[in-house]
């Protein structure tokens, strides 16, 4: 049975009347339990916190605000039913989610077809977006990423001859390799090989031994954390030594729980640091590890603070939760400072935003460069 969570701040607490208005219901669908669950969790508590935090400054519109979230169990075909409910049965004025592109995908083709904004905190692939004029993103795309993780190949790992493991049945990470691809021979290097696996699998001695034949400089694994812990342990089994790296998938403890000693210098591509000395994430630190018992926030947690952010900023402007007022609201959005950096949503509803390339050193994630759009 799905676990249906509702997250909402007394009207006594915020000083409103019983008299008052009913709360404004947002509907949020994330992966919190299965594969995905570190970055489904994660992303919700980022969100709670920007609600309760909205909240406890007297709400929106003289309304306090309710977040009413489902989980999707990491599982395709989830979000779309979920992303129904929320709309039809919750009346929810907007929808947060997700993480996964492939499961955004399926939730903003019901968000279009209802016309209610929806804004993923996380999802990188293009097609999310592409969807239609409703739909929105906090985070940078996949063919900025790409080319980031290109150009770091390059500069920074001194590859020129790289093999690419691709989880063909994940929109991310198809379309991920695609434009690390691109970049990557533009820039004159070689893809030596492209394996391919499948969600959940687990094996993946077959592809890692093909590569190592072809003796590459680096692997480019474009996919999800429990994947990509396993196939460098994997890769390390085999005898590779050379550097693995990857995208905001693998942004996850687990990596390193699942990964131990494998994952000690490998790198990947994120959205923001804890490292980082900028004072407004110094300051979110704080009040989510005070909301949190002291857990302290990742890439995940800080989008799904900003998606929830981004959404509070354009109900104040709009002056209404109608959707059509709402979504031009949305998209009217301009340098609004968040934990993530700034942001502006473009003519194609995307965010542009820099990327943070984290080192696994020590046991932890280590900052190690920023790449601008």
């Amino acid at each position: 049975m799905r676990r249906l969570l509702t997250f909402t701040l007394s009207l006594l607490a915020l000083g409103l009347s019983a008299n008052a208005a009913e709360p404004i219901k947002v509907g949020e669908y994330a992966s919190l339990t299965g594969k995905e669950a570190t970055f489904g969790q994660s992303s919700h508590k980022g969100t709670v916190l920007a609600i309760e935090e909205a909240n406890a400054a007297g709400g929106v519109l003289g309304r306090p605000l309710q977040l009413v979230a489902e989980d999707n169990q990491s599982k395709p075909g989830e979000s779309g039913t979920i992303a129904t409910k929320l709309i039809t049965r919750e009346k929810v004025v907007a929808l947060l989610g997700e993480v996964a592109s492939s499961r955004s995908i399926e939730a903003a083709i019901v968000a279009q077809r209802y016309r209610i904004p929806l804004i993923s905190p996380s999802s990188t692939n293009p097609k999310v977006t592409e969807i239609g004029d409703y739909i929105f993103r906090v985070c940078f795309i996949d063919p900025f990423q790409g080319t980031a993780l290109a150009k770091f190949a390059h500069g920074h790992l001194k590859a020129k001859r790289v093999a690419i493991v691709t989880s063909v049945s994940s929109a991310y990470s198809v379309g991920l390799a695609k434009y690390f691809r691109e970049q990557f021979l533009a820039d004159g290097g070689t893809i030596v090989l492209e394996q391919k696996y499948a969600e959940g699998d687990k094996d993946f001695k077959a592809q890692l031994t093909a590569i190592k034949a072809t003796a590459p400089d680096a692997i480019f694994v474009p996919g999800y954390y429990t994947e990509a812990a396993l196939i460098c342990k994997q890769a390390r089994d085999l005898g590779l030594t050379i550097p693995l790296f990857g995208g905001d998938g693998w942004e996850a403890p687990e990596l390193i729980s699942i990964g131990g000693a494998a994952v000690e210098g490998t790198y990947y591509s994120t959205h923001y640091s804890p490292e980082s000395p900028s004072p407004a994430v110094k300051d979110f630190i704080k009040r989510f590890q005070a909301r949190w018992s002291g857990e302290t926030p990742d890439a995940m947690a800080a989008l799904g603070y900003d998606s929830a952010l981004v959404l509070v900023d354009a109900i104040r402007r709009a002056g209404t939760t109608e959707p059509a007022k709402l979504r031009d609201a949305i998209a009217a959005t301009r340098n609004l400072e968040g934990v993530s950096g700034r942001t502006t949503i473009d003519a194609q509803r995307n965010a542009s935003k820099p990327a943070v390339i984290v080192e696994v050193r020590n046991g932890s994630f280590r900052f190690v460069q920023a790449v601008e759009p």
